[in-house]
């Protein structure tokens, strides 16, 4: 290994590198950053290490698999590193990519500012409000309406503990002007939802035109506002609008790409967690599916494409093709009695994945991985977001993630 002290960090590399200077003796303490290789658009912008093969792989989906990762030759130091969670992977292709060796976590709650709140954003809000007092400071609202920002922000005002009147997150109106002065930017925004008893069979997609216009807007706000937290996409179909937001948000004016906006790791779609919930409703009530309550996982989007697995230890494809069908149909049960099907939604991958999140606590949701934003057991760490390293994915599964990822490419 070869270590570099580098604009005040210290860098390690599998192989010498050149224009950092003389190589310095193995670091033993504190943070540690792995220049890798990657394309300035595809490629993840930076991440956790867990295994020493995600520094020869680090932008595909092997980065979920142990088994499928290189075995990579790593001194102590840096397999310390890895387990202490003290190594973060740098792509070297991104512009800009210096300005993350000087980046820290900032300590104490953060500001929210949720964008529309419609039946989705209400219930998102509700959820926040009344469980996020110890991550969160406060929740801005913003809506086209100026009448439903003041009804909730008068609702929200007199939801209080007795006697600890500051124990739950404050709620306010903010503009559209001020949407990006948080730390969390939530976009719950949603234009021309079928109706109950359409005969549209892809909900989520048919909303894709008119959704990706807003983000569209919204990611160049964000551009100009050199916004630096987290881009949390809750809409549908949240994959590619989190894809909209990355993409949009990187081109200037004349359409050009310069990676002056969002980095990929700034965003994340919010959809996988009331999937994985679903599978877990089915797997209570049907003893055939028990193993996925304590083996299970959920891959891939929010929608067509999504693979719920029975178990990773004990994998069976009949099961998990059953069991993903009924998860991904569950929508349209809802509206067949009569419903939109939007509160366990807006709760399991809203209210609750957010919160975990923000906990830097085990969630699903989407990270940008293979050039796509793709559905995966993850975490936010001081290091970067960390994807679950299994120990072994079996092949049919394993496919069943590569054919999701191949999915959401053709979409964008």
């Amino acid at each position: 290994m070869y270590y570099y002290r580098y604009k005040g960090a210290n860098l390690v590399s599998l192989t010498p590198l050149d224009g950092f200077g003389p190589p310095i003796a193995p670091v033993t303490a504190g943070r540690l950053y792995a220049p890798v290789p990657g394309d300035a658009v595809l490629g993840r912008g930076s991440f956790r290490v867990g295994h020493p093969g995600q520094l020869l792989a680090p932008h595909g989906l092997e980065v979920l698999d142990a088994s499928r990762l290189t075995e990579t030759e790593a001194d102590g130091p840096t397999r310390a590193a890895i387990a202490e969670g003290r190594l973060t992977a740098v792509n070297t292709g991104r512009p800009g990519w210096e300005e993350l060796l000087a980046a820290a976590p900032t300590p104490g709650k953060r500001r929210v500012n949720l964008l529309a709140i419609g039946d989705v954003g209400s219930t998102l809000l509700t959820g926040l409000k009344l469980l996020g007092g110890d991550v969160i400071s406060s929740i801005g609202i913003c809506d086209l309406s100026d009448q439903i920002t003041a009804r909730w922000e008068f609702e929200m005002g007199q939801v209080a503990l007795p006697w600890d009147y500051d124990a739950l997150p404050e709620v306010k109106i903010v503009s559209p002007e001020h949407i990006f002065d948080c730390d969390v930017f939530v976009f719950v925004a949603s234009k021309g939802i079928p109706p109950v008893g359409s005969q549209v069979k892809d909900v989520r997609m048919a909303q894709f035109e008119a959704n990706a216009s807003i983000v569209k807007h919204y990611a160049k706000m964000a551009r100009e506002a050199r916004f630096r937290g987290l881009w949390c996409a809750v809409s549908d179909p949240v994959d590619p609008l989190a894809k909209t937001a990355y993409l949009e948000s990187n081109r200037d004016e004349s359409g050009t790409w310069d990676s002056k906006g969002l980095r990929p790791e700034q965003i994340q779609g919010f959809g996988l967690g009331v999937m994985n919930a679903r599978a877990a409703y089915y797997a209570k009530r049907d003893e055939r599916f028990s193993s996925f309550l304590s083996e299970g996982r959920s891959f891939g989007p929010h929608g067509t494409g999504l693979f719920i697995a029975n178990s990773v230890e004990h994998y069976d494809e009949a099961l998990s093709q059953e069991l993903t069908h009924l998860t991904v149909t569950a929508n349209l049960k809802m509206r067949e009695l009569g419903f939109k099907p939007y509160v366990a939604p807006a709760l399991s991958s809203g209210a609750l994945s957010l919160l975990l999140t923000l906990r830097g606590e085990w969630h699903c949701g989407s990270v940008f991985l293979d050039g796509i934003y793709m559905g995966v057991k993850n975490r936010f760490t001081p290091a970067g977001i960390e994807t679950e390293l299994l120990p072994h994915i079996p092949d049919a599964l394993f496919g069943h993630i590569r054919d999701a990822a191949q999915h959401l490419k053709e979409i964008l």
